[in-house]
């Protein structure tokens, strides 16, 4: 993203470190980044489908990394807790995105069908290829239901995060996996 795109995305950034979304209006995105509101319905059609490039560009970067760091771990085990710390690390860090994909994107229709849902789901066949590929090699249960098993990693990580987000809390991503992963792992491993 260049030029005005980039301004206004980064204003909205900006603004949603201290605001609530629904509290954000389009002139005071204008305002913050420099650009018009014309410029803004323009390029991303409202304010909501602004939130949702900001949340896909941070996702398939974010994801880009995290699939260049899993090439470099080998096992199950060590590429799971990889994840999981990566994402307690990513919400720790940055509570401006945590917002948006915890409190804000998910209870609009239109997200299913946004590109920053593709990143999620993107994400979420990450994972499941890690657990095909724990139950290939013979360190995961042939018996265990992935889809079930990471929805029960992914509801882990996110209702133990979301108190600490919306009251400002701090956490440790080192301690949250360690106690994840042992609930987790227990059950699946042989």
């Amino acid at each position: 993203m260049t030029g005005g795109r980039a301004k206004i995305a980064e204003a909205l950034r900006l603004l949603l470190r201290d605001r609530e979304f629904n509290a954000i209006t389009t002139a005071r995105i204008a305002e913050t980044s420099g650009m018009s509101e014309a410029l803004l319905y323009r390029y991303f059609g409202d304010k909501r489908g602004l939130l949702h490039q900001v949340l896909s560009d941070f996702l398939k970067d974010y994801l880009d990394d995290l699939e260049q760091e899993l090439e470099k771990v080998k096992g199950t085990v060590k590429k799971l807790k990889k994840i999981i710390r990566s994402h307690f690390h990513l919400f720790d860090t940055n509570r401006v995105l945590a917002k948006i994909l915890l409190l804000e994107v998910r209870n609009y229709p239109g997200y299913f069908e946004s590109e920053s849902y593709g990143q999620v789901r993107r994400y979420s066949n990450m994972i499941m290829e890690v657990f095909r590929q724990g139950v290939s090699n013979g360190d995961i249960k042939k018996d265990i239901s992935l889809p079930a098993f990471r929805n029960a990693m992914l509801g882990g990580i996110e209702h133990t995060c979301l108190p600490k987000i919306v009251f400002k809390k701090s956490f440790s991503p080192d301690v949250m996996t360690e106690e994840l992963c042992k609930i987790l792992f227990s059950g699946i491993l042989y």
